[in-house]
Parts: C-alpha cells; sequence; structure tokens
C-alpha cells in the first residue's frame, strides 16, 4: 500500500541539496574513474571522498558574482576539499554533469510515478470486478445506446493504465543515460573508456552520440508520457462527474464527514477533487508542448531549454504523483449507487433492444432498410410517449407478420445483451493482468 502523496517526496528529489548531491555523485564518479585509469593518486582519491561536499550558501554566495551555477558548485567544492580539488572536474565540461545528474533526478522520480500507477491498477481491477455483474447503460454522444456492466468502466481504465506503465517504462528507459563526452561530445579530454566507468558506477547507459548535452527528445517522451497519463487520469475525473449530476447520480466521489460543498448552498456535494484533476491536467499536457520546443536547439547546444526545465521537470512530477494519489483515493472510496444505475437504465423503456430486434428482423429475411425504418418508428414512438418499447414492438403486425412473439422475446433479454461481457472479463484475473 501506497502512503497517500506528501509534497516533501517529489520536492526532496528536485531540491537544490539534492541536484548538488547528484552533481556531486557524478563529480566523484568521474575522478574515481581517473583514479582508475591511473590519473589520479589513491591517497588524492582517498581525501577528495572524505572531504568533498557543498555548502549551498556558499554556492549562492559565489553565483551571484560568477553568474554560472555549476562554478560556483565547483568552487564550494573545491574550497570543501583543498590541494586535491585539481582532480575534480578533470576533463569534462559543466553538461556531463549537468545533464547526467539530471537523468539520476527523473529515474528517481519515475520511479515513484510507477509505483503509483501500479497501485492504481490494483484499486480499478478491484472495482472492476466488484461491479462485474451491474447493468448500466452504455452512452454514445452522452445518449443511452445499449447496455453495459458498470465495471467494464473500470476494466478500460484499467487497461488504459497498463498502456500509461508501458509508455513510462519506455521513457525511463530512454531517459537512463548519461554522458561524459566534453563540451561538444567529442572525448576529447576524457575518453570513451572513461565515461562507461562513469556511467557504471551511476546506473546509467552512455549516449551512442551526444553534443554537449543529452538530445531533449529524450525528455519530452518523459514529459509526453507523464501528460499521457494525467489526461487518462482526467477521462476517469470526467467520467465520474457526468456520473455525480444530480440527474444520473450513479456514482459520486467520496464527500467526507465534516466537508462543505458551498458557501451559500448547504445541500451541494460537488465533485471538486475530480474537477481539480481536469485542472491540473490541463498544465501537466502544457508542460508537454514546452519539453518539445526544448529539443530544437542550435548546433551542439544553446540554453533556451534550460530555465524551461527548471521549471517543468519539478512540476509535472509534482502533478503526475498528486494527481495519482488523489484519483486513487477517489476511486477507492468511490460511491456507486447500484439502484440509480438500475433505474436510469430502465429510463428509456427498453429501447436499449432496438438493435437485437434490427438484427431478428434482417436474419428472418427482411431488406435491411425496411427492418430499419420499422424498428425506428416504434423506438420513437417509446420516447415521444414513455412505452415500452416490447410493448410497441409485440403489438407491431409488420415486425408480428415476419416473427414470433418467442422469438421476439428471445431478443428482449438482457441477459442476451450482457453475455459479451463475460468473455471480457476472463481476460482479466484478479491478481493482475
Amino acid at each position: 500500500m501506497i502512503d497517500r502523496y506528501q509534497a516533501a517526496e517529489i520536492a526532496r528529489i528536485w531540491s537544490e541539496e539534492n541536484k548538488y548531491r547528484r552533481w556531486l555523485d557524478v563529480e566523484l564518479a568521474v575522478t574515481e574513474a581517473w583514479a582508475e585509469m591511473g590519473q589520479v593518486p589513491a591517497p588524492s582519491l582517498k581525501r577528495i571522498r572524505r572531504r568533498a561536499a557543498f555548502d549551498i550558501g556558499r554556492i549562492r554566495e559565489i553565483e551571484k558574482k560568477a553568474k554560472h551555477d555549476v562554478i560556483a558548485f565547483l568552487t564550494s567544492v573545491e574550497e570543501s576539499i583543498g590541494a586535491d580539488s585539481a582532480y575534480v572536474h578533470k576533463g569534462i565540461t559543466s553538461y556531463d554533469v549537468v545533464d547526467t545528474a539530471l537523468s539520476l533526478l527523473i529515474r528517481e522520480s519515475l520511479d515513484l510515478v510507477l509505483a503509483r500507477c501500479r497501485e492504481l491498477k490494483r484499486v480499478l481491477l478491484d472495482k472492476a470486478f466488484a461491479y462485474r455483474d451491474l447493468p448500466a447503460i452504455g452512452r454514445t454522444h452522452g445518449i443511452h445506446a445499449e447496455p453495459i456492466a458498470f465495471g467494464c468502466k473500470f476494466l478500460i481504465w484499467h487497461e488504459e493504465m497498463e498502456r500509461n506503465l508501458r509508455r513510462l517504462q519506455s521513457a525511463r528507459e530512454a531517459a537512463a543515460v548519461g554522458k561524459v563526452s566534453g563540451s561538444v561530445g567529442t572525448y576529447i579530454h576524457f575518453p570513451a573508456a572513461g565515461e562507461a566507468r562513469v556511467l557504471r558506477r551511476l546506473g546509467l547507459k552512455p549516449c551512442r552520440v551526444s553534443s554537449q548535452i543529452i538530445q531533449r527528445d529524450r525528455h519530452a517522451e518523459v514529459i509526453a508520457a507523464l501528460a499521457l497519463l494525467g489526461t487518462s487520469l482526467e477521462k476517469i475525473a470526467v467520467e465520474i462527474r457526468h456520473l455525480q449530476k444530480t440527474e444520473s447520480l450513479e456514482a459520486e466521489e467520496p464527500f467526507t464527514r465534516g466537508q462543505k460543498g458551498s458557501s451559500s448552498m448547504p445541500h451541494k456535494r460537488n465533485p471538486v477533487r475530480c474537477e481539480r484533476v481536469s485542472g491540473l491536467a490541463r498544465i501537466l499536457r502544457g508542460h508537454a508542448a514546452v519539453a518539445l520546443e526544448n529539443n530544437v536547439l542550435w548546433h551542439e547546444r544553446d540554453i533556451s531549454h534550460s530555465s524551461a526545465e527548471r521549471v517543468i521537470f519539478p512540476d509535472a512530477f509534482h502533478l503526475a504523483v498528486f494527481l495519482l494519489d488523489d484519483m486513487t483515493d477517489v476511486l477507492r472510496h468511490l460511491v456507486v449507487y447500484p439502484e440509480n444505475v438500475r433505474r436510469n437504465l430502465e429510463l428509456t423503456q427498453g429501447v436499449y433492444f432496438s438493435q437485437k430486434v434490427l438484427t431478428l428482423l434482417v436474419e428472418k429475411g427482411m431488406a435491411r432498410q425496411r427492418a430499419y425504418e420499422l424498428v425506428q418508428a416504434q423506438a420513437m414512438r417509446s420516447w415521444r410517449e414513455k412505452r415500452s418499447f416490447p410493448e410497441l414492438v409485440l403489438a407491431d403486425p409488420a415486425i408480428t407478420a415476419v416473427c414470433s412473439a418467442s422469438e421476439l422475446g428471445k431478443a428482449f433479454s438482457l441477459q442476451a445483451l450482457l453475455a459479451g461481457t463475460r468473455d471480457i472479463f476472463r481476460r482479466f484475473s484478479r491478481g493482475g493482468k
């Protein structure tokens, strides 16, 4: 079971402290690689490992003058190490450190998102089986269509979450790379063999080719996967909002003890959490547009992406984790009203049997267009006069001249309309997909 989202979880990953910690991890891995290649004396490496540290206040102070965050960071680290600092940042450039560390932050954040996606999948599957045998009206264009199993709604969301998981895992793999190849990616001052050693320590793969940076299509894939996840969560939220309308009230997001729905109308129970999901998902999708723009840089790089990434990455992960936790909680405690589901199913006096009757008439040899006209006429009359569609069909001589009452009776079977859902549920198991 995953605890409800605490902002500190993502905030810690994307904090200044953790960012510099990951930068230092990369710097130390580079120094250790140099040592393995015989370029750093063992005593110096030992002292560097023991002394290497940074001071955020000092970094801020230096950056005010230097106007360069990596130089400010390195100066602070060098002050902590002393003379052996000559072996730190040897042969590499700023974005060897920054981009490789960014991959570590993305990986750590995606692991949180993936864990929550798996939890949501479990909740959705439980709900699907809980409502497997509850007949409900299916709606297309917002209009009553044919019956479904209410649980199928959750299966659809469960399957979509499975696709989100695959996309996020693919994005995690795409982003799990680093580069320690120098100012334009040509290994002039640090060898490719050294890069392999560094990235092996960090659990990353080397880019087969890079410029000064890791190419931003990888990062765009991550944000796009998060944006798609957001659309899936909003899809669920919008469905609940529709089902919670007073006129239907088939399902309702949890309304907790002491909660208030309106400052002026005490009776209100609004789907505020689902509405919040809809609003925040829009921001998440907006970040995807920025990430796509970030892939278009000048030559071997410019820094137009850098400022935007400082906003979209922490914010996108904050949003994704919050939305996942909120929607998981809403679904876990979702209130379903089976009596209203059944009532809404029968609102249209059985017109949902129309395709069954149409098919029967065609199978009996009637021309399809003639059959359609006969069935539609009785369906429209049923809607207009609020009369039973099966009764109207059974009283139509043009229909009963072709089909017997017994044959039509079989066409008016709700169980027959839902028979296919049994096959759908057999594709799933309570233990997972």
